[in-house]
């Protein structure tokens, strides 16, 4: 297949740093390349990629310091309508913008929806342009939504096996927290359970301009106790050693997170998960397997001792029977196989024909509306 794969444009593909859904792309991208099929990414000019490259900015918008990303979006959607005669399906993963552009080309789009779905303001775009074909990265990801959009899939994140190699011992002995400093991720739950159960944690995040109070307030002031460690934003190759070493995973999310793609980073490195039973993680952690699932800080306390005792290689194998590249990609390819599949339906709609009607009063005949315009 002929396929286009369309990136934010604020991360490089795959990103520097920090950069989820840059980094899902890339994996994507080049899973599809290694399969046979024909890419181009359309991303920024700082990206690496098999691919073709077809370059939208000279480098991720995030380090060029623009704070407003939408012109650059809508000059990229702009490069790919004139170029969408080349493919067999664009791949967007920018959320929304590409609606109201794209509505004559449903038939060959399909859209990642990356983020969390439960915001009032988004919603007048998504009762409008319901025909877009949308893919869920988890199932719970979907509730908010309205019931008419058009789901064509579900489909998990999957990251190549060989991006988190599997540490079988935890030479470290800390709890890990990788992410952003930010309410909804409460690191600040992750340094209770720290100190509670006498564990070290070590702590790798950003801090983005919008969570600078939250950390002034509230983090900062915690990270000076003798059990905490703050690195700061740390890079994919630090990252393999920062989460094979640890004891665990603090993943203590309040939020209807829509993935978490750190758990499947520590489970591809036989890294248990400590996580709090919201948004996508039933789906993605088996509890007593792949990790511990909490409802309350008592019970990420105790979990602490349960993950010592979890086999590492169990992890693993959660981990490759549902969470690699591969297994992603082949599932894309299924929904872009459905996907035009459905367009040929439509194609193969018998043409109309038009019959004559009775004569009006005046003994005029006009032609009738073709059946084929008012499908069963």
């Amino acid at each position: 297949m002929r396929i286009a794969q369309i990136a934010p444009l604020s991360e490089a593909v795959p990103p520097k740093f920090y950069g989820g859904t840059e980094r899902v792309v890339s994996w994507i991208t080049e899973e599809l390349v290694r399969q046979g099929h024909d890419v181009t990414l359309f991303a920024s000019g700082d990206s690496e990629t098999s691919a073709k490259l077809a370059a939208c900015t000279p480098e991720g918008l995030r380090l060029l310091g623009y704070r407003d990303h939408t012109a650059s979006h809508l000059a990229m959607l702009h490069q790919v309508h004139r170029r969408a005669h080349e493919f067999d399906v664009l791949h967007f993963h920018i959320d929304l913008l590409q609606y109201p552009m794209f509505e004559d080309m449903n038939h060959k789009c399909i859209t990642t929806m990356h983020g969390r779905l439960d915001v009032p303001d988004f919603m007048p775009v998504y009762r409008t342009f319901t025909g877009m074909p949308l893919v869920s990265i988890s199932d719970n990801q979907r509730l908010p939504m309205p019931p008419n959009v058009n789901w064509l899939s579900t489909i998990h994140h999957g990251l190549p096996a060989q991006n988190c190699p599997y540490y079988p011992e935890a030479k470290g002995g800390y709890l890990a927290f990788l992410g952003r400093i930010s309410p909804e991720k409460r690191p600040d739950r992750a340094i209770e359970m720290a100190i509670r159960s006498g564990t070290p944690i070590k702590i790798a995040a950003k801090v983005d301009k919008a969570d600078q109070d939250y950390w002034n307030e509230v983090i900062e002031p915690m990270i000076h106790h003798p059990l905490v460690e703050f690195i700061g934003e740390i890079n994919e190759e630090q990252k393999k050693d920062f989460l094979g070493n640890a004891l665990a995973l603090a993943f203590p999310i309040d939020w209807p997170e829509p993935f978490g793609l750190v758990m499947i980073e520590a489970m591809s490195a036989g890294t248990p998960v400590i996580a709090f039973r919201n948004g996508s993680v039933p789906e993605v952690i088996a509890d007593g397997v792949s990790g511990v699932l909490c409802d309350d800080m008592d019970d990420a306390v105790a979990a602490v001792a349960k993950v010592k005792a979890m086999s590492r290689a169990g992890v693993r194998r959660h981990f490759e029977g549902g969470f690699t590249a591969e297994r992603m990609v082949q599932k894309y390819v299924a929904a872009y196989e459905e996907l035009l599949s459905r367009s040929a339906d439509v194609i193969r709609l018998p043409k109309a024909t038009f019959k004559p009607v009775p004569s009006d009063i005046n003994g005029s005949s006009r032609p009738a509306m073709p059946a084929a315009a008012f499908p069963a």
